[in-house]
């Protein structure tokens, strides 16, 4: 009857929102990965590249994390104590990271900085080559 097809529905309904949350649970439950690559020198290509990095995590089912796309766009990076701010709010989001992604094999005096501090904190480092597939 009517009441048996309601039921039916609803409960077709809640197995299909129960598969929604344990999908988007999943993703905001993937692993935070701190991406350290080149900012500062040619910012255009770096910043590209840091774009390319991030896609890289997010095809690895990680979140990245990537403080040198958000905090230049906020604070002016040629002003020292700007930079100095824009680079300690990096490392806080660091140490909330599960792993540190560092891309290339050149080290700016930031991206040792920031491996620095992931090893005190002792953080797993991973290191991948300036050129990924993304």
């Amino acid at each position: 009857g009517y009441q048996g097809s309601v039921r039916s529905v609803m409960k077709e309904y809640r197995n299909e929102q129960r598969k929604v949350w344990r999908k988007e649970t999943e993703i905001k439950e993937r692993p935070k990965v701190y991406i350290v690559s080149p900012y500062a020198g040619d910012v255009d290509a770096n910043v590209k590249n840091a774009v390319d990095y991030c896609r890289f995590a997010i095809n690895k089912k990680k979140i990245p994390i990537a403080s040198h796309l958000l905090y230049p766009q906020m604070l002016n990076d040629n002003i020292p104590e700007e930079r100095e701010i824009g680079t300690l709010y990096g490392l806080s989001l660091l140490a909330i990271c599960d792993e540190i992604w560092c891309f290339g094999d050149e080290l700016s005096p930031g991206m040792e900085k920031e491996i620095k501090e992931a090893k005190r904190l002792k953080k797993r480092i991973r290191y991948f080559p300036k050129e990924v597939t993304v």
